[in-house]
């Protein structure tokens, strides 16, 4: 109850400066305006510094959801998770481990993407040689091509059909929803088909020490118990870190 009336507090709080740039006391002092627009050049239009803030804030709201379905992060959480659940460790590495990994992991298969984007469309809209319209197209040409290299066709043929559109004359005609969504139903397919990969040679580790407690008539062990040592010896000898995370981010080179 306490926290709930501190709550309300501190929002009536926020909502003062609104209600009174709303609602100003003397009706003839001057107001802040919400929103202005003017005309630029070739039909343009410009829009004053409040609302960029505001959708950059917006945006930044959207940033996690973008790095899921335009990134590489969605494969490299999945098979990372996989790997986890194959060696038989419920929290070790912890989530926020793997959720580190694998930012680092899309930060390095990501940035010829990003160096792209930097210099096509932010360095030229920093300096003032481009408008946001145009920036924005020209920031979307990197991630588009990014993604059609890794999107299934019979993916995006499933996509454009259910959207109205059955066939498109070019790659720069698919609608960016229905690019991002194949996009991600590939990614999905394609990190299961790695783990899957990597869960057979975990699997025959504990199939081969259940077989043996069998024999031996020892049905009370647990078989994890015994394989779970195996299992990371195996993955130790190997080199598995290396190579997980070179196949991953090999997979994207294409």
């Amino acid at each position: 109850m306490k926290r709930s009336i501190l709550i309300s507090c501190f929002c009536g709080l926020l909502l003062l400066p609104i209600i009174g740039y709303a609602a100003p006391a003397d009706p003839t002092a001057p107001s802040i305006l919400a929103f202005t627009a003017t005309p630029g050049v070739n039909g343009a239009i410009n829009y004053n510094l409040s609302i960029k803030i505001l959708l950059a804030m917006t945006l930044l709201t959207l940033l996690p959801a973008l790095l899921m379905v335009t990134t590489s992060f969605t494969r490299t959480i999945i098979v990372l998770s996989i790997l986890r659940q194959a060696i038989g460790l419920a929290n070790i590495p912890t989530g926020q481990v793997l959720l580190g990994i694998s930012l680092l992991v899309t930060l390095f298969v990501m940035t010829p993407v990003f160096n792209q984007v930097n210099e096509q469309a932010l360095q030229p809209y920093l300096s003032h040689t481009m408008d946001e319209s145009t920036a924005l197209l020209k920031a979307e040409q990197p991630f588009r091509q990014f993604m059609l290299k890794q999107t299934r066709v019979s993916d995006l043929n499933l996509f454009l059909k259910m959207s109205g559109r059955g066939h498109v004359d070019t790659n720069d005609d698919i609608p960016m929803p229905v690019l991002m969504t194949a996009f991600v139903t590939s990614e999905l397919k394609t990190a299961f088909e790695i783990g899957f990969l990597l869960y057979i040679p975990f699997l025959i580790i504990d199939l081969v020490v259940a077989s043996v407690l069998m024999s031996m008539g020892m049905m009370m062990l647990s078989p994890l118990v015994i394989s779970l040592p195996f299992k990371i010896m195996l993955f130790v000898l190997v080199d598995g870190w290396d190579l997980v995370l070179g196949s991953l981010a090999s997979s994207f080179a294409t």
